[in-house]
């Protein structure tokens, strides 16, 4: 019963977190809303006891939207969690689509006949599926994540042309910073 109601009441956050990435007006609060969107779906599937494919989506998601927000300060040269826009663009076209798509998905859902099982599960689910979804690939996967990360650290230490030690010398004592351009946000 209570693994019934925490998966409802996780059903419910992910379907507002989701609809918050279109109310919430900066990209930043966008982000951190689509990551609680998708950190409760993980947990869900860690109730149904995929417990591989659960911990992936939310470990996924985690990362993803700190790299975002991390690349959103640094790049974006103001904080992004300040700064009003809207994630919606052409809204009566958007609403059309969303409509369109949740009546196709729903009429599917209802009126295709769903096969029966056959067969049993196999004993250890996670594995199986780890199996299946990753296969002989997996050590790949593994050296292509890591050469990922590396990408993604090669990408910002190249990318970033000044650091702190550029501002504040060295030994990092220099006051004040010796910044090009003073101020920040709101200057």
């Amino acid at each position: 019963m209570v693994t019934h109601i925490a998966f409802w009441a996780l059903a419910v956050v992910a379907v507002l977190a989701g609809a918050a990435v279109f109310w919430v007006n900066s990209m930043a609060r966008a982000s951190y809303a689509l990551a609680l969107s998708f950190i409760a779906v993980g947990v869900q599937v860690l109730l149904l006891q995929q417990n591989y494919v659960g911990v992936v989506t939310i470990l996924m998601m985690v990362m993803e939207m700190a790299v975002m927000a991390v690349y959103m300060v640094m790049f974006m040269g103001m904080n992004p969690a300040l700064m009003p826009m809207s994630m919606v663009h052409d809204k009566r076209h958007a609403v059309a689509a969303s409509v369109g798509v949740f009546v196709v998905l729903a009429a599917g859902v209802l009126l295709v006949p769903w096969p029966a099982r056959r067969g049993a599960p196999a004993e250890d689910v996670t594995a199986a599926l780890g199996e299946e979804l990753m296969g002989p690939k997996m050590l790949v996967m593994v050296v292509v994540g890591v050469v990922m990360a590396v990408t993604i650290v090669a990408g910002v230490v190249l990318a970033a042309h000044r650091t702190r030690y550029d501002r504040f010398g060295d030994d990092l004592r220099r006051r004040p910073a010796n910044d090009p351009q003073p101020g920040g946000v709101g200057r």
